[in-house]
């Protein structure tokens, strides 16, 4: 198995934001429930990044870790605070990428522990996540530890007549 390399809040050039949005396409293209439904174009996607690039950075902002397979970016996750106080102990996962070329080499779970192992060395007490249900997704972040905490039936509108759950995953850190 090849090992990422990881780094936490690289510097967000250009390129590394034009990297960002073609991996985002790519991955909404094959089927990745990211934010969208394929088909769907690098200029539909890039606002919806600009917006999560937005909050990057700062006290209280979000970070950006990113696992690098060569010079290439083959997987990404934003840690999403939720700028409020008495939810400063956790984190939210927000677009939780892998390239498709790069499905199944492990690459996915690499990335979680890696943000597990981020998480812990804040002092966290927990990693929250969503995700669209039917694609199987839960039984992969359950591999890495997480537990179903929620879910809220029909919640997410892919199209006409096809709803799926949103469904909330929580990683105890404690």
């Amino acid at each position: 198995m090849t090992l990422l390399r990881f780094e936490l809040d690289p510097d967000l050039t250009p390129a590394l934001r034009a990297e960002i949005v073609t991996l985002w396409t790519e991955v909404s293209n094959a089927g990745g429930a990211v934010g969208f439904v394929p088909p769907v174009t690098e200029e539909r996607v890039r606002p919806t990044a600009e917006k999560q690039f937005a909050g990057l950075g700062g006290p209280g902002g979000d970070r950006l870790l990113v696992g690098y397979a060569g010079e290439r970016v083959a997987a990404v996750l934003f840690f999403e605070d939720q700028r409020f106080d008495l939810m400063d102990h956790w984190r939210l996962l927000k677009r939780v990428m892998v390239h498709p070329a790069s499905q199944g080499l492990g690459y996915g779970a690499q990335l979680l522990a890696e943000a597990e192992r981020v998480a812990r060395g804040w002092g966290l007490a927990g990693l929250r996540l969503t995700l669209r249900g039917g694609h199987g997704l839960e039984r992969f972040y359950a591999r890495s530890g997480y537990v179903e905490v929620g879910r809220v039936p029909g919640a997410i509108r892919v199209g006409p007549g096809d709803d799926r759950d949103d469904v909330t995953m929580w990683l105890e850190l404690r």
